[in-house]
């Protein structure tokens, strides 16, 4: 695909997310791995409703900015999983209310946040992690990803927001649709013992869909 089509892609996917209120105010960002190594990524203080493609933040293999309005200040939370998921050529970070409230749950587990509520969680999700609480932009949030050994293509930030990386721009705003749904769908059933998906079923789905990894057993 052509930087123009990306920049353009880019600019579609925001405003669509915007629009349905995954990401209010000027919160939220989205990256794009160049074939060249470098990235094209959405300027800091920008609201994701009203992207220009011409100001997108381009940036070299280095991390320097080529061109475009200066880059969101979440830059090395991309380039953490950029490093640890080689395969990843988007990552799209929002601030979704339901994945925000399952982050600040007491009784969340850091390495299987959600359960396998439903088929499509399984398949483009896979597992999610949970982070502790990092001031945005803060640098010690790439050691933590760096943690998590590439293991997960979604996690959880505490108190903050959701971050997934996916092979396409395309499949990272689809992930991270299905696990704000899947994130809702626990809220609304966490207190009437939901029925998930057996170990088997998720099995099942992995072989089947290629998902991941299979979820942990609820």
């Amino acid at each position: 695909m052509t930087e123009t089509r990306l920049r353009d892609q880019i600019c579609q996917f925001g405003r669509s997310l915007f629009e349905r209120g995954l990401t209010p105010g000027s919160s939220g960002n989205i990256s794009v791995r160049l074939d060249d190594g470098g990235w094209l990524v959405t300027p800091t203080n920008a609201s994701l409703g009203f992207l220009d493609p011409a100001r997108l933040s381009r940036l070299n293999g280095s991390g320097r900015v080529m061109s475009g309005d200066a880059p969101t200040k979440e830059i090395p939370l991309h380039a953490a999983l950029y490093e640890t998921r080689p395969g990843a050529r988007a990552v799209v970070h929002l601030h979704c209310a339901h994945c925000v409230a399952v982050s600040m749950l007491p009784e969340i587990d850091p390495k299987a946040a959600l359960p396998p509520l439903t088929p499509y969680y399984v398949m483009r999700c896979g597992e999610t992690a949970l982070l502790p609480y990092y001031r945005p932009g803060d640098a010690a949030v790439a050691a933590a990803i760096r943690g998590l050994g590439g293991r997960y293509s979604c996690v959880l930030l505490s108190n903050h927001g959701p971050v997934v990386a996916g092979d396409t721009l395309e499949a990272a705003v689809f992930a991270m649709e299905e696990l704000e749904e899947t994130a809702k769908l626990y809220l609304m059933t966490r207190n009437m013992s939901p029925r998930a998906l057996t170990p088997e079923q998720v099995s099942d789905l992995a072989a089947n869909f290629g998902s991941a990894k299979p979820v942990a057993a609820p």
